[in-house]
């Protein structure tokens, strides 16, 4: 888990672990992360994580929010990124070195065979891909450690899968199958 150190003239004041995906840093106590200064704003800037990766954004702070020398607006941090708002030093320190997208094993993926996508391929890494529209026909495919299943979510008409009908209940996929969703046909395939 990725954590910040909160400096002010050269000593270490906070050592926060960004626990929660959406930490607000500010001068007003119902921030997450409080930075007691006048020249900080009362909502200054906010991190957000998401798995592995975290964004720091300027939320319209008076002064700014500098990333090693720079103003920003939205900023992907790296490890030991200088932030600085206002007296105070701030280094983001990540748990260890990301992933490469490349090194991630692909261990299934989604083809799809008809429409404007056709041919596209998504990887199916992640412990869950949502495929589908909101309100129109959603289903989920759970990764779990030796097999793939999928679960109708959303939408009146079940999507089918082998030409069946697809219940609420996680059904397991097989190398091959063919999944209809919404008249877009994909295969799932296991690399």
């Amino acid at each position: 888990m990725a954590k910040i150190i909160i400096s002010r003239d050269g000593q270490i004041e906070q050592q926060i672990q960004l626990s929660k995906e959406r930490m607000t840093l500010g001068r007003h106590p119902r921030n997450d992360i409080v930075l007691s200064h006048p020249a900080v704003s009362g909502e200054h800037a906010v991190i957000v994580t998401i798995l592995d990766d975290s964004f720091l954004e300027d939320l319209h702070s008076t002064n700014g929010t500098f990333v090693n020398g720079h103003r920003i607006g939205k900023h992907f941090l790296q490890h030991q990124d200088a932030i600085k708002m206002a007296k105070f030093q701030v280094e983001f320190v990540a748990d260890g070195v990301r992933p490469s997208a490349a090194a991630q094993p692909v261990l299934a993926e989604i083809e799809v065979l008809n429409g404007n996508n056709a041919g596209k391929h998504v990887a199916l890494t992640k412990p869950q891909t949502t495929l589908g529209r909101a309100g129109v026909q959603v289903v989920v495919i759970h990764r779990q450690p030796e097999l793939y299943t999928i679960t109708h979510v959303e939408g009146a008409q079940p999507p089918l899968l082998n030409g069946v009908a697809l219940s609420k209940q996680p059904a397991r996929l097989n190398h091959g199958d063919v999944i209809d969703l919404s008249g877009t046909r994909m295969a799932f395939r296991i690399a």
